[in-house]
Parts: C-alpha cells; structure tokens; sequence
C-alpha cells in the first residue's frame, strides 16, 4: 500500500513538474518576476487542402446525335446514357476554383436503317464560382472549354464511313458541393455539354456530319490533399 502511495505521488509531481516547464516555456516574455505569468497558447494550424482529385459518374438525358447529309436529308438520334470521367483541381481563392477534366461517352444504335456507332473523348478545362456556407455546403456555377475527340462509324442504307474528328467543345454547369469531412466532397451537378460535330466522309469528300451535344446530370465524388 505504501509503494502504491509512493508511485501515485511521484506520478503527480512528475506530471505538476512538467505542467510547470510546460508554462514556463509559453510564458510571456514581458512577465515579471512575482508577476502571474501569461500562458500564449499555440494556435492549431489546419493543413491547407486546396488541391483535389476525383470521378464523375454522367447520366446523359437524350443524348442528341443531329445526322445531316449534304442531300438535305436528316435524323436526330436521341438515347439515355451514361459517361464517366476523372478530374484534377485547385481551390485558386475562396471563391474560384480551375479544374481539368476528362469525360468518355458514346451509342450504339440504329434509326432509319442507319446503324450510328460512336466514341467521344473530350478534355475539358473548366473554371467555377462558389460560394461556401456553413463551411460544408458549396453552390457553384461554371463554364468548360475544351477539345473532344469523336470516333464514328455509319452505314446501312447510306454510305459507309469510319472517321475521327478532332473539334471544340463548351459546356456550362451550375451544381452544389458538400463536404463530407476535411478530405471528401460529394459533388451534383447538372451541365450542358457541345460535344461537337463529326464529319463523315467517302473517297468524294464530306457527305454528313453530325452534330452531338447533351444535357447531363452527374453525381462524383472527391479527394482533397496539400502541397507543401
């Protein structure tokens, strides 16, 4: 009983000793002797997290495909879809944000004897205004400038052509972000994408083109980390 006794005071000394050298340390150094002397707590730093990675799953609402040929015969195929993409971005200010984005999309159907296979890549650099409240809650509204990259093949009924075409795209958003805690944001949005125009062309030349663009909505998740 007298060990335990002895171990428990020395416990506590050991621990008021180390209180003291704890305040010593963090006095004020305009603290007189005989005076109280002043504790300057450290301020907790949080790390600065503004760069972020992350996946957007894309639900694309009648797709439009705008088939015209140079006759003046036309079509438009429309089809529910879905495009995935993945995205890198930074916080540059508390109310701006720049990000790159990749998407990949595409269809394959048929309409009017025409069977229309496409593949569109597009690389976007997109710029969005916030605002934060609440410190989790994030409207937002942004634009998108970029490039696509369109693969199609088309035959049936008119002449078959398999083509790659390289063409600007825009799109426009407007979506809310929330913070899940000091590492992961949810993100939904709604956009309208340009994808582009296709050109399909026979050994003649350019005899369609199609024109694609979309309203999608999207639902992704990211990752956010520090640069030192």
């Amino acid at each position: 009983m007298k060990k335990l006794a002895f171990i428990v005071m020395t416990l506590v000394s050991t621990g008021a000793f180390a209180n003291d050298f704890y305040y010593a340390e963090y006095a004020s150094p305009d603290a007189e002797y005989g005076e109280p002397e002043t504790v300057v707590m450290a301020t907790p730093v949080n790390a600065v997290r503004d760069n972020y990675v992350g996946i957007r799953l894309h639900k694309n609402e009648r797709i439009a495909y705008g088939f015209d040929m140079r006759d003046g015969s036309d079509t438009t195929l429309k089809d529910d879809g879905v495009g995935f993409g993945a995205y890198v971005g930074n916080r540059l200010t508390d109310f701006l944000k720049l990000e790159f984005e990749t998407i990949y999309t595409g269809i394959d159907d048929e309409q009017r004897d025409i069977d229309f296979d496409y593949d569109i890549w597009a690389n976007m650099v997109n710029m969005y205004l916030f605002q934060t409240y609440g410190g989790a809650v994030e409207p937002y509204a942004g634009l998108g400038l970029g490039f696509s990259t369109i693969w199609s093949d088309v035959g049936g009924r008119v002449p078959h052509a398999t083509d790659t075409t390289f063409d600007l795209s825009y799109s426009i958003m407007v979506g809310v972000n929330f913070a899940l805690n000091n590492r992961v944001d949810l993100n939904l949005g709604f956009k309208y994408i340009k994808y582009g125009d296709a050109d399909h062309k026979t050994s003649s030349g350019t005899y369609a083109t199609t024109d694609i663009d979309a309203t999608e909505f999207y639902l992704g998740a990211a990752y956010k980390f520090g640069l030192k």
